[in-house]
C-alpha cells in the first residue's frame, strides 16, 4: 500500500511539472509577439537622395557644412520622423526632423548661449 502512494505522489509530481513547463512555454510566445511589435516601430534605412527637399533645406541652415551619410525614416501615427546621420567635418551627428523640416530633437549641439 505504501508503494502505491509513493507511486501515485510521484506521477502528481511528474504532471505539475510538465503543466509548469508547459505554462514557461506560453510565457515565451508572449514575450516573442512583444518584441515584434517592438521591431515593427523601428526606423528603416532609406536613401541620402530619397531625403525630402523641406529636410535638407532644414540641416543646411543649421548646419552649412554638414553632409547627410545615412537617412532612416518611421512611422509615428501619420506622421513621419526623419533621424539624419550628419558628417560634420569628421564630428558625427544625428538630428531628427519631420517631414516638413521642423526639428524634432537635437543630439550632440553646441549651445550658442555664450
Amino acid at each position: 500500500m505504501k508503494r502505491l502512494g509513493l507511486t501515485l505522489a510521484v506521477i502528481g509530481l511528474f504532471f505539475t511539472a510538465a503543466q509548469a513547463q508547459g505554462e514557461g512555454e506560453v510565457q515565451t510566445e508572449v514575450e516573442v509577439e512583444k518584441e515584434l511589435i517592438v521591431e515593427v516601430n523601428e526606423f528603416e534605412q532609406i536613401e541620402v537622395s530619397d531625403l525630402p527637399e523641406a529636410i535638407n533645406a532644414a540641416i543646411l541652415a543649421e548646419f552649412p557644412e554638414a553632409i547627410p551619410t545615412m537617412v532612416f525614416v518611421k512611422q509615428d501615427g501619420e506622421e513621419a520622423i526623419y533621424k539624419v546621420k550628419l558628417d560634420l567635418k569628421g564630428q558625427k551627428k544625428k538630428v531628427y526632423l519631420d517631414a516638413a523640416g521642423n526639428w524634432i530633437k537635437k543630439e550632440d549641439k553646441k549651445e550658442e548661449s555664450n
